[in-house]
């Protein structure tokens, strides 16, 4: 990432990750983290704390990954660029929103334990696919596409929400 649009934080889940799938069947997944600020006022000698919110989406095997590993309130480590992106509401109105698209994402190990457990590769090197993991195992490149879920024809199609 040389592009200078990376971000770090340490933060804690929000909710539990909510994983759709695409029309096409790729996985994403977006969470809710809450990144907490704490400093001593100079003046007053008082703790003052801000907290700030930030969706997080991720794509693809980290998408279902995180989706199984991490749940409301895990402290988790994210890295990834900010993206913007825009569209139309069924009435007309333009909508906007900036999210972090994470390239990684991590359980915090600072105050819990985690089991990681290597799943298998699928062709290419762009990631990994398979049952059981704790923590996220990833892959570079762009997500690959994943086969559609049973019943992901239940699944609502979101066209915003396509990766590229």
């Amino acid at each position: 990432m040389a592009n200078g649009n990376t971000v770090t934080f340490v933060g804690n889940l929000t909710r539990d990750p909510e994983l759709r799938f695409t029309q096409s069947g790729q996985a994403r997944a977006v969470l809710g983290i809450a990144v907490n600020r704490r400093w001593q006022n100079r003046s007053s000698g008082e703790w003052e704390e801000q907290v700030s919110f930030f969706n997080v989406v991720c794509w693809g095997e980290m998408a279902e990954n995180v989706s199984e590993s991490l749940s409301r309130g895990s402290r988790a480590l994210v890295t990834g660029r900010l993206e913007q992106r825009s569209w139309d509401t069924p009435e007309g109105d333009k909508r906007s929103v900036v999210e972090i698209s994470a390239e990684e994402i991590g359980p915090s190990l600072r105050w819990a334990t985690a089991e990681v457990r290597k799943t298998e590769r699928t062709g290419g090197g762009q990631g990994f696919q398979g049952q059981g993991t704790q923590g996220v195992q990833g892959g570079g490149g762009r997500p690959q596409q994943n086969p559609a879920p049973v019943g992901a024809s239940d699944t609502q199609y979101y066209p915003e929400e396509e990766p590229f």
